[in-house]
């Protein structure tokens, strides 16, 4: 990808440059993780048996950690390593917990993580055609993201997304250690959601998820274990699928939210799924786009 700079109608070339992943990456991402990726710090450089996990983060809307790992190496497994990192998890979750505890100054009960969530994130300069399709599996707790620094004091974080996948990683392989680490952990797509699901509320959805998707070029699309959240720099909608109804949650508080019809209800001290303050619920495929207005409000809090 060619990027220039406009100087008076002339394109100067911005040109990339060296970076350290290890020192001056890793800082920089710990010191933003909330911004680019939505996380909690826990701790840098945290060691275990034998282990030392670059980054441990925790995702406070999904309950779950997240192992982040800085590579300037381009031949590791990104399989291997990352379901290394997952099992050593798995097998040691009391000392997890014990380091997000000690780290965040905040309790965590066990029972209270939901460690079917588990993520590795592996960050690097670049990464190889093989480590790329490495990754083309429908259901891998393991995600590519190439970062790249230019010398106009620009820095760029990019996931790559494999293409489309029905195929499961437990379908090719007869490793024990991603057996034992898929039996606990699943990655959620947007197929478990619709399976199973009403055929109204299904169309209801698809049609409300278009119109979320068209907000802005780049809006992610977080598939959840109950819910699906979309996002910017940060969430504003998180949408719970139900057999009757699209439970939905903004971020924007209800004394702030233009409602004229009132459908809307404080949640703020009401358990739900996923995060957000301000509930509304949908059902009528004709008020799909009032239910939009609210959620561009939602939406305008993030730009």
């Amino acid at each position: 990808m060619l990027i220039f700079n406009i100087n008076k109608n002339k394109l100067d070339p911005i040109k990339e440059k060296e970076i350290d992943l290890e020192k001056e990456i890793q800082k920089l991402t710990e010191n933003n993780l909330e911004e680019i990726f939505g996380l909690g710090l826990v701790s840098s450089e945290f060691s275990l048996q034998n282990f030392r996990i670059d980054t441990l983060a925790f995702d406070k809307e999904s309950k779950s950690f997240v192992i982040i790992e800085y590579k300037r190496d381009r031949s590791f497994s990104v399989i291997d390593q990352g379901y290394t990192y997952l099992a050593l998890m798995l097998n040691n979750k009391a000392d997890f917990i014990l380091e997000y505890t000690e780290n965040t100054k905040q309790s965590l009960r066990r029972e209270k993580v939901d460690w079917t969530q588990s993520k590795v994130i592996f960050i690097a300069n670049s990464f190889t055609t093989y480590q790329q399709n490495a990754i083309n599996f429908r259901d891998l707790p393991i995600e590519l993201w190439e970062v790249k620094e230019f010398d106009n004091q620009t820095i760029s974080y990019n996931q790559l997304i494999s293409p489309d996948s029905k195929e499961s990683i437990k379908t090719v392989t007869k490793n024990k250690i991603i057996e034992d680490v898929s039996e606990e952990i699943k990655v959620y797509t947007l197929e478990d959601h619709l399976e199973g699901l009403n055929e109204n509320i299904k169309n209801i959805f698809l049609a409300l998820r278009d119109k979320i998707l068209a907000l802005k070029e780049g809006i992610e699309e977080r598939p959840k274990k109950m819910y699906i959240s979309y996002r910017t720099k940060t969430a504003f909608v998180y949408i719970h699928l139900q057999q009757a109804q699209l439970k939905i949650h903004l971020i924007v508080k209800k004394d702030k939210l233009e409602d004229p019809r009132n459908i809307s209800r404080d949640v703020t001290k009401i358990g739900h799924y996923g995060g957000g303050v301000t509930e509304v619920n949908l059902s009528n495929a004709e008020d799909i786009n009032y239910i939009m207005t609210l959620i561009e409000q939602s939406f305008n809090l993030t730009k």
